[in-house]
């Protein structure tokens, strides 16, 4: 029983997926249905967590959103909801989650780039 679900977990998995971690910026093109329409939507901003896994892998990004509020939305890596992941930039953190940067506004949500 055992090897069929990881025989299952196998096939799911996405290998197109670029390396990013966290403090890194990113454009995630997922695929949004409208009624019987499908079409592709960029969601870019700051990864602020990363939770590894297999099937289970999945990571959260933040962007600032229209009138400087922070939007995070949570993407699972290997759904099939997501079209592409582009990495903007690397960004040098010294954590692995970036919670504090939802109390900061402004430049102070700035991350310096990794040369």
């Amino acid at each position: 029983m055992n090897q069929v679900i990881q025989q299952i977990n196998e096939e799911q998995l996405r290998i197109d997926i670029p390396e990013f971690g966290p403090g890194d910026t990113v454009k995630v093109h997922c695929r949004v249905v409208e009624g019987s329409k499908e079409r592709i939507q960029i969601f870019e901003g700051v990864v602020i967590a990363v939770k590894k896994g297999t099937v289970n892998a999945a990571f959260t990004v933040r962007k600032i959103g229209a009138n400087s509020i922070g939007v995070e939305r949570t993407f699972m890596t290997h759904s099939p909801r997501i079209a592409a992941i582009e990495v903007v930039k690397r960004g040098a953190v010294r954590r692995a989650k970036l919670y504090y940067l939802r109390n900061r506004v402004g430049k102070a949500t700035k991350i310096k780039e990794k040369k």
